[in-house]
């Protein structure tokens, strides 16, 4: 099937971009990895599409004390291959390298797989979990919008009307802690069938201070949960991830589809944040030292 009719602009700042979206079924373009799909398929029938791909500074990635801030036109290839961005917050790159195929990661851009706003998506479930937030311009001017705020449901934000989602903020990671990053999909670089991504901080004593993961797949928006309460307090060599995997397969509640049953997901929530958070936990420990 081909694409409904539209019209197309590039526009060569941020001000004429808001200006031609202004209009009635207008769309932004950026890397096209999400948007061009639906509209060969007909989900989507923007009357313009306009593309930001010649708007000058948003190719830019900056990594400080901070975090991660990633320009709307940065590819997912160049997140990954940032040393800077994965020193600061490692999650990136170890997420980015889960998203599609090479050929996608080349073109597609993290911001745009952000505001697609799927929640089989790899950076959503990172940008949840880091506790980000997304930089969005208007008429008006830039506003911030934090994660919880910014995604309301399955392809759907809640940003409206005339606007330019011009970068993602990623917080750093927190002193004496590790990430992990795992997906389980049908055939390599399809959509996780489920996915986690998590975070642990041990204490100066080397004890478990707080267990994070947030979920591909298992919600209508991404979804963050606190595993402290199963491992809190324990030394990180006898810590039981068993058990926060258990904790975290009681929190989820998945929908089934014709992937995987809602109880599938629930047992992959189960073995993956356990496996994941193992993983965290020594990468943690490495970092705090004996």
């Amino acid at each position: 099937m081909k694409p409904a009719p539209f019209g197309y602009a590039d526009p060569s700042s941020v001000e004429e971009a808001l200006r031609l979206l202004d209009t009635e079924g207008a769309k932004v373009l950026a890397g096209g990895q999400s948007l061009l799909p639906l509209l060969s398929m007909r989900l989507a029938a923007p009357t313009t599409l306009v593309d930001i791909n010649r708007v000058p500074g948003l190719d830019r990635i900056e990594a400080g004390a901070d975090g991660v801030r990633v320009g709307a036109l940065v590819r997912h290839a160049s997140l990954l291959a940032s040393a800077e961005a994965a020193a600061v917050q490692p999650l990136l790159a170890r997420a980015t390298a889960n998203v599609a195929h090479p050929a996608i990661r080349n073109r597609g851009t993290t911001v745009g797989s952000i505001a697609h706003a799927d929640p089989s998506g790899e950076m959503t479930a990172v940008l949840a979990l880091t506790d980000g937030s997304v930089t969005v311009a208007t008429p008006g001017g830039p506003e911030t919008i934090g994660w919880r705020d910014f995604f309301v449901g399955p392809l759907e934000t809640s940003v409206h009307g005339p606007a330019v989602v011009t970068e993602a903020f990623f917080p750093a990671l927190p002193e004496r802690s590790g990430t992990a990053f795992a997906e389980i999909a049908r055939r390599k670089g399809d959509y996780a069938v489920c996915g986690a991504a998590v975070v642990v901080t041990l204490d100066a004593d080397r004890r478990v201070a707080a267990a994070r993961a947030a979920y591909l797949s298992v919600g209508l928006v991404p979804e963050v949960h606190d595993l402290t309460d199963a491992v809190g307090g324990r030394p990180v060599d006898t810590a039981d991830w068993t058990a926060a995997g258990e904790l975290a397969r009681g929190l989820v509640e998945p929908d089934g589809d014709l992937h995987a049953s809602a109880d599938y997901r629930r047992l992959l929530v189960a073995t993956l944040t356990a496996r994941t958070l193992a993983d965290a936990a020594a990468e943690a420990a490495e970092r705090t030292g004996a």
